[in-house]
């Protein structure tokens, strides 16, 4: 399946939310520090309910790691959504394995990620003019429900 990549994120209630959207989806949640929070956080359990044993949760200790890890264990493709792309999301024909990468509440992902030549490519979710971004666990829901669709949201295997 898919693997959605948080760099550094900072609410909890949002990670909490991704973990139950990974469970539900069959993706792999990657958490990049260093985290803006406790794993053990009442609001990102509450937020999580009882998924956190459904689903898949990796902790990287930095950039690289989670960049090896996911040329490892994926494609090795790199999908960076950014206010600061053309592309939008659905114009991109995701694989399976492929990582959905977003950023930090509430400044995004920083030049030097989105500047790193292992992304493949910047990509943008369309919103109105003057909005400056969606809440980080409903881009990334949107983000591997548009990737699973274009698989007719098969289940992973």
């Amino acid at each position: 399946m898919f693997h959605v990549v948080f760099y550094e994120p900072r609410i909890p209630p949002n990670t909490g939310n991704a973990i139950r959207m990974v469970a539900a989806t069959g993706c792999t949640l990657h958490l990049v520090e260093p985290l803006g929070f406790d794993l053990t956080d009442a609001k990102l359990r509450r937020a999580g309910l009882d998924y956190h044993d459904l689903a898949n949760v990796v902790v990287h200790p930095d950039w690289e790691d989670t960049l090896t890890h996911l040329a490892e264990h994926g494609t090795g493709r790199v999908y960076a959504f950014t206010g600061r792309a053309t592309t939008n999301f659905h114009e991109i024909a995701y694989q399976p394995g492929d990582a959905l990468l977003l950023g930090p509440e509430p400044d995004g992902l920083p030049d030097d990620v989105l500047d790193d030549t292992r992304v493949t490519e910047r990509v943008k979710i369309p919103m109105l003019p003057g909005i400056r971004s969606l809440n980080l666990s409903n881009s990334a829901a949107l983000a591997v429900y548009e990737a699973w669709r274009q698989h007719g949201y098969a289940a992973p295997g």
